[in-house]
């Protein structure tokens, strides 16, 4: 049986923790060290995303000063962002839970970065639009 939106949204509980997020953009040829920042990070959340053009990290916002060295010359995001993750295991074939993700938060006026791992997603939302996105999410979640 295949899983539906609803029904994921239906068993959706939404956690957060209490820190803070920065997304740091380095060039693409400095994989290695944005690897070697987030070995050493140690956060119960963090990513690295590589493309073409750049690596991407998401990190705790203190972890950028303690490998301020390594980032040299890296773009910091100015706006602390804060964590939503979506504590369902979503198959890989479900279509459209992000996008009613995105729909509900778009309406509530608050941008999301949307970060995908193998069985849950997250959203990055900058922390002066948390309570607004937590309850446009909860209204999502009930109104399933």
């Amino acid at each position: 049986m295949t899983l539906s939106t609803r029904d994921a949204l239906k068993q959706t509980q939404l956690v957060s923790d209490d820190g803070r997020y920065v997304l740091v953009k380095l060039p693409a040829a400095a994989i290695m060290a944005a690897a070697g920042v987030l070995a050493e990070v140690g956060s119960p959340f963090s990513a690295l995303i590589v493309d073409k053009d750049e690596v991407t990290l998401v990190i705790p916002d203190e972890a950028v000063e303690e490998f301020e060295k390594r980032l040299m010359g890296a773009e910091v995001s100015p706006a602390g962002y804060r964590l939503i993750t979506f504590d369902v295991v979503l198959p890989p074939d479900l279509v459209g839970f992000m996008a009613a993700i995105s729909a509900a938060c778009a309406r509530a006026g608050v941008s999301i970065v949307p970060l995908g791992a193998f069985s849950r997603d997250h959203i990055l939302v900058a922390e002066t639009q948390f309570d607004a996105a937590i309850d446009a999410l909860k209204t999502l979640i009930e109104q399933a």
